[in-house]
């Protein structure tokens, strides 16, 4: 995976931690353990050793703490210009330790979300864009290992696994439903947004279903077994916000479905258009 993040540090995070924390989550919702990292740097003419060392460290204190070793790398340096100051690549082995995909999802299955969406790609867009809120607005970035460990340990029935990260999760639950030729109905009095993150998005006209996050994941499990599910994910600190926010239909195959608060239901279409620019 590539990380091309602008600015390189934001509340809750930076560069080198979602770098990380990005390749150890895509392994994870793979039902993979993951093993080691690599990682390689293209850095900018100009960039401040200081900067870089931060960064560095971050690295290593967030591959520290889910036990990942960053066992080889590169580096080279571009011209001024060349880069946004620095771009980081990773590539990341696993172990895969439980099968979780799409085609295991049925009819009647439940929909849960780990936390508060949006968190991530409106902290780094508040920061790059200068806005000021009461509430400070700031990144969900984490590695999602332990929470999902646990929770493939201890659910029966944990069908499929997705991180919502670039699209946010009206393109992560699309893709599960197109890959599993089912219909995945949310509703919006379940969604778990902040204040401060659907006000950013108000003023910058972003529906905060399509923003990234970093640190989240979506789980689909039997209905059986939701409020297990549930009960794990809130008895982690990485999944003490979690919630219920839909559930699996049959039909209309492959479509996502928004149960609004006046009970009627609109389309959540995939992503198009634009997306936010260097965010993760």
């Amino acid at each position: 995976d590539a990380f091309v993040v602008t600015p390189i540090e934001f509340p809750g995070g930076d560069i080198g931690k979602l770098a990380v924390t990005g390749t150890v989550n895509d392994l994870a919702v793979a039902g993979a353990r993951p093993i080691c990292l690599s990682a390689s740097f293209i850095l900018e003419e100009g960039l401040s050793i200081k900067t870089l060392e931060r960064i560095v460290a971050s690295m290593r204190e967030t591959a520290t703490s889910v036990g990942v070793p960053i066992v080889t790398g590169d580096t080279k340096v571009v011209s001024r210009g060349a880069a946004d100051q620095m771009f980081i690549t990773t590539a990341g082995i696993g172990i895969v330790e439980a099968d979780v995909s799409p085609q295991r999802i049925q009819p009647d299955d439940i929909v849960l979300i780990n936390g508060y969406i949006g968190d991530h790609g409106m902290a780094v867009m508040v920061a790059r864009e200068g806005l000021g809120f009461e509430s400070d607005v700031t990144s969900d970035c984490a590695p999602l290992w332990s929470l999902i460990e646990r929770l493939l340990r201890e659910c029966p029935e944990v069908r499929c696994l997705k991180d919502p990260t670039r699209g946010g999760i009206g393109t992560a639950l699309n893709e599960i439903a197109e890959a599993a030729n089912l219909c995945i109905e949310i509703y919006e009095d379940a969604l778990p947004i902040r204040p401060a993150v659907m006000s950013a998005c108000e003023i910058l006209g972003i529906d905060p279903l399509y923003v990234a996050n970093e640190g989240k994941f979506i789980a689909i499990v039997g209905h059986k077994y939701a409020q297990l599910a549930l009960e794990i994910m809130r008895s982690h600190p990485l999944g003490r916000d979690a919630t219920i926010i839909g559930s699996v239909l049959r039909e209309p195959p492959q479509r996502v479905l928004l149960r609004t608060t006046l009970g009627v239901r609109r389309i959540v279409e995939t992503f198009s258009g634009e997306q936010l620019p260097r965010i993760c």
